[in-house]
């Protein structure tokens, strides 16, 4: 293994500085001291007694190659690692320039592996070093972990637009930040975080939990979905756990201790948050100089947004501190609120679960803000309710109606249900609605080479027209009926996955169901296969023929329905014309 693999394997946080590349990088100047006594193997310690000239120009004797020279130089900064950790900064300081000065030392008459080798060591060594004096920095002013309460002409400019244009923004999100910050407080102090990131989410999405930005970054703490996935917050048709305050804030601390491993101090680590780390990466690498002393100097070169985030925060922070010397009268915060979880096992309405405890429907909906059709999906889901409500919940959730909205019926959220097909593709599905696949992809969240599977449901906007045959019903939900598991008998070739599929249910339905421990299936086996829809409590609908002189008005009043609803449904606004011969859909008597 090589050199640089062993240092990739020993400090893991550093890769992505090894993959940017190196600048041009000066050692570190200070007073000759003592070398540390670091531990070394026995055959660079042998090759280390100093005999001759400077202590450091001992360390290299006769017979040492280029390779011998970089291993030392890695053991030295290793060691270096070590004595940090211990907190002992000086011999740190001291073996990374006896590490510098072994490298300085390695000829590599264009040899590209040892070029590389130099160069990420170097690089690594004075960014280190830049670690190490930041922390020595914080250490002085009483806290290792704190973030510097700077106040220069950036921050005051964010703060005349807090006291300013932007005051109603700031005294509404600090309101909000009650129903939360507790929470992310406790979280933070537990992971021996600094509390003032906890002001983050103000600047990230004023503490709204379904806060989405124009780059689709989504809750508080404005995680786009491929940062969300990889710090392992699910998303699929029915919940984003990026609006879920509890995960979405473990995940941000997971990826803010990442960036603060990776670059040493809490103003860079944070413009990493805003903006990525490679982002920040490639701008300190055009700095070209050992240390950043004046992190201020990078800003300058980030995008104009991730530029003043780190302001915005400082502005933040001086305010919450010291509001009346800043002009600012804070308001009463939101008081949090205590939830209690109930398993909920089916497809049910929110606002039906909210008429039943009687409570109101957009807290139930804030308190559940990872739900993205306002219903509990077609799997066990621990519900959270207001506390005291949890008991009269469970008293009533098997009497509650499962709901499944009517296929091509548009929701109040502005889409349309469709429920997959064997068989129907995105192309298929876009082309029944007048769309495009990309508007379906986009809608849904889907991957590029993602496809549809059998019984799941996609939303289609509700501008989106559906091209019906004349004569067929619109699809509704079955009736409310007890609907018993069916016996399947499995045939060669089968797989459960198939069997699955041609029943509309999952795989693990099938494996729950039947007890069973992997997905090994044999001929003749008899499977028992779960029930594919659950009772609908919905209007059902059909199709009605528009006759001559008929209006949208006397179509809803002749089959019992509001005018609203009925426009709703058919995608008609008030101003729509209907002609005799259309179809639209109705409710069923």
């Amino acid at each position: 293994m090589s050199t640089i693999r062993r240092f990739l394997k020993v400090y893991p946080a550093l890769v992505l500085l090894f993959l940017v590349g190196c600048s041009t990088l000066a050692p570190h100047a200070k007073e000759e001291k003592a070398l540390p006594k670091v531990v070394l193997p026995a055959e660079t310690r042998a090759k280390a007694q100093p005999e001759k000239g400077t202590k450091q120009e001992a360390l290299i004797s006769e017979g040492m190659t280029n390779q011998d020279l970089l291993d030392s130089a890695l053991e030295y900064a290793q060691a270096a690692s070590d004595y940090w950790d211990r907190g002992d900064m000086d011999n740190a300081l001291e073996a990374l320039d006896t590490a510098y000065f072994l490298i300085l030392n390695v000829k590599t008459d264009d040899d590209p592996d040892l070029l590389q080798q130099k160069e990420d060591l170097r690089f690594t060594i004075s960014k280190r070093i830049v670690e190490i004096h930041a922390s020595r920095l914080t250490v002085a002013a009483g806290d290792r972990n704190a973030i510097p309460l700077v106040m220069n002409e950036l921050v005051r400019r964010e703060l005349e637009s807090f006291k300013g244009p932007e005051r109603e923004f700031f005294m509404a999100s600090y309101r909000r930040s009650g129903k939360y910050r507790p929470a992310i407080v406790k979280a933070f102090k537990e992971a021996g975080m600094p509390p003032e990131l906890t002001w983050l989410p103000l600047i990230e999405s004023g503490f709204k939990v379904r806060a989405l930005s124009r780059a689709r970054a989504l809750g508080l703490w404005q995680f786009i979905a491929s940062t969300g996935y990889r710090y392992g917050l699910k998303r699929d048709q029915w919940i984003d756990e990026r609006m879920d305050p509890e995960k979405s804030t473990a995940a941000a601390i997971a990826y803010l201790k990442e960036l603060h491993q990776m670059f040493g101090d809490w103003t860079t680590a944070l413009a990493g948050y805003n903006c990525g780390e490679w982002a920040v990466m490639n701008r300190i690498k055009t700095q070209k100089i050992n240390y950043l002393d004046n992190f201020w100097d990078l800003y300058v070169k980030l995008p104009h947004e991730t530029a003043a985030y780190v302001p915005r925060l400082l502005a933040v922070l001086h305010i919450v501190n010291d509001p009346k010397a800043h002009g600012m009268t804070l308001p009463p915060l939101d008081p949090e609120i205590q939830t209690e979880e109930v398993m909920v096992n089916k497809e049910v309405q929110l606002k039906t679960i909210a008429g039943a405890i009687q409570i109101d429907e957009d807290l139930l909906a804030e308190l559940n803000a990872e739900l993205r059709m306002n219903m509990t999906p077609d799997s066990p889901y621990p519900l959270k309710v207001p506390e005291g409500k949890a008991q009269v919940l469970l008293a009533k959730v098997d009497d509650l109606p499962a709901y499944c909205p009517p296929v091509g019926v548009a929701s109040s959220s502005g889409y349309i249900i469709h429920k997959v097909r064997k068989g129907e593709t995105i192309a298929s599905v876009s082309r029944k609605y007048r769309t495009s696949p990309e508007v379906i992809k986009d809608f849904n969240d889907l991957k590029k080479n993602e496809t549809l599977v059998a019984g799941s449901r996609v939303k289609v906007p509700a501008k989106a027209r559906t091209v019906q045959a004349k004569g067929t019903k619109a699809s509704a939900p079955v009736a409310a009926k007890d609907v018993k598991p069916v016996r399947y008998v499995v045939k060669k070739g089968d797989s459960i996955w198939q069997i699955a599929s041609n029943h509309n249910t999952t795989a693990r339905e099938i494996q729950n169901h039947n007890r069973l421990k992997g997905s090994s299936l044999h001929v003749g086996q008899v499977l028992l296969i779960p029930p594919s829809q659950v009772p609908c409590a919905v209007a059902q609908t059909k199709n009605y023929t528009v006759k001559g002189g008929e209006t949208p008005f006397m179509i809803a009043k002749k089959h019992e329905m509001e005018l609203g609803d009925f426009l709703k449904i058919n995608n008609l606004s008030p101003h729509s014309t209907i002609f005799p011969g259309q179809t639209v859909v109705v409710k069923a008597n």
